[in-house]
């Protein structure tokens, strides 16, 4: 007997569009916090003592932090382009992340909601080292699809 056989994809292969604007999507070295919590609250009743209820709270959702080599100028001209020039208003963007399988064909997308350059980071410099120039760009959002 044959069974049909689960493939793992990789977590290597996957890109990042800005409001749907495929022709501009950036291939990333890596991303995280793509994760969600929800809040446990307690709620004890009177007259019972064996347990508490449990209800669902608040979720969370950690910020989702992009690094990659460093090309060009464009990480940090997207954040001062969404924090606003001269101290405008935040522009607020919703995002999506594409995981690749065999052939380039997505396989698992996440979208992420109202989400907002909060954090760039340079690469650090270092004569001793011989590696490539990483940059972080880290997003804060509300919520994830």
């Amino acid at each position: 007997m044959t069974g049909s056989r689960r493939e793992a994809f990789s977590a290597f292969t996957f890109l990042v569009e800005i409001d749907g604007d495929q022709e501009n999507a950036a291939y990333f070295k890596s991303v995280s916090g793509l994760k969600s919590e929800a809040e446990a609250v307690s709620v004890q009743e009177g007259g019972i003592n064996e347990f508490e209820h449990k209800l669902i709270g608040r979720t969370k959702y950690p910020n989702l932090v992009f690094k990659r080599g460093l090309a060009s100028a464009k990480g940090w001209a997207q954040r001062l382009r969404f924090m606003g020039s001269g101290g405008g208003a935040i522009q607020r963007f919703n995002g999506t992340i594409t995981q690749l399988g065999p052939g380039g064909k997505p396989v698992k997308t996440w979208q992420f909601v109202k989400g907002w350059v909060c954090k760039w980071e340079g690469p650090d410099y270092d004569a001793s080292k011989n590696e490539i120039s990483i940059e972080t760009i880290e997003i804060a959002h509300e919520g994830l699809k």
